[in-house]
């Protein structure tokens, strides 16, 4: 079973829903009983890694929780709560190493998770 396969399989296990700000949510999240194959998603490079890291993210329970606390302790990288953390900010779009395509490729269109409205203020600043 490749890496993909094994994140989806995972993400389609029941999470219990919590409600926002629950002590302990950490253990709720989707990725909480992941593997560490599938954990390497959350910080890598590979565009179709984090697309699937996003996908992980967008049907978790505690998506909010998890977006407050990266922003809180100003996350540098990774996918937290939906969103791509680079270099402390949360970018929308990234494209591949390289030289930039003249078409831009599909691949590299991130799936967007939206943003709690709380939110989007603290990440706009």
């Amino acid at each position: 079973m490749s890496v993909t396969e094994l994140a989806r399989h995972e993400a389609a296990q029941p999470v219990p829903v919590l409600d926002a700000g629950t002590p302990g949510w950490e253990v709720m999240a989707a990725c909480a009983a992941s593997t560490s194959e599938v954990t390497r998603l959350f910080f890598s490079d590979d565009l179709a890694d984090i697309a699937v890291a996003k996908s992980l993210c967008a049907g978790c329970p505690v998506l909010t929780d998890c977006l407050e606390t990266a922003i809180a302790r100003n996350e540098q990288f990774g996918v937290w709560g939906g969103q791509l953390f680079v270099g402390g900010k949360v970018v929308h779009f990234k494209r591949a190493r390289g030289r930039p395509p003249k078409v831009p490729r599909p691949e590299e269109h991130l799936p967007q998770v939206p943003i709690p409205e709380h939110l989007r203020e603290q990440l706009s600043a």
